[in-house]
């Protein structure tokens, strides 16, 4: 029983992470940490690191403070919060990183009507570039119009 409840907790806080990622991106990043986001609107950054990248320390240091306290005294739930943080992690860095903006060639072809709808998205978010307006904050969730635009165009 206690195993499935892990398992719950990490698959909860995966999902709840796309919550958090939607609000620290429209309020954060396009508020008052846009200093270190508005590179990656402009495309001014230097042998591929951006200032943006900041954010991932941010959201990285409480995945490791969750990690070291789910361990210590004993295994618990804050491990697997920890989990779910990481996961997400993990797929916001091949989405965003690796096969919207391609920083990386590793995905290179792919050709799938969920990941073009998340392209159209991110693309139609990048078409502003200052920190008023914008649009489709999200990463793995987009308004429904891209997926029908993506499904449209096959």
């Amino acid at each position: 029983m206690e195993t499935l409840l892990f398992i719950g907790i990490t698959i909860i806080t995966f999902i709840l992470m796309e919550g958090v990622t939607i609000l620290t991106h429209k309020f954060v990043m396009h508020g008052f940490l846009w200093y270190f986001h508005e590179d990656h609107h402009n495309g001014h950054y230097i042998k591929g690191f951006e200032r943006n990248d900041v954010f991932f320390v941010i959201f990285a240091f409480p995945s490791m403070l969750l990690f070291y306290f789910g361990v210590h005294p004993e295994l618990n739930f804050k491990f697997f919060i920890a989990l779910g943080i990481l996961f997400y992690g993990i797929g916001y860095f091949l989405v965003h990183d690796v096969l919207i903006h391609r920083r990386f060639k590793w995905l290179d072809g792919v050709d799938n009507w969920y990941f073009n709808a998340l392209k159209r998205g991110h693309k139609k978010h990048h078409k502003y570039l200052t920190k008023e307006k914008g649009e489709s904050f999200g990463m793995l969730w987009v308004p429904f119009r891209f997926f029908k635009e993506a499904l449209s165009k096959k």
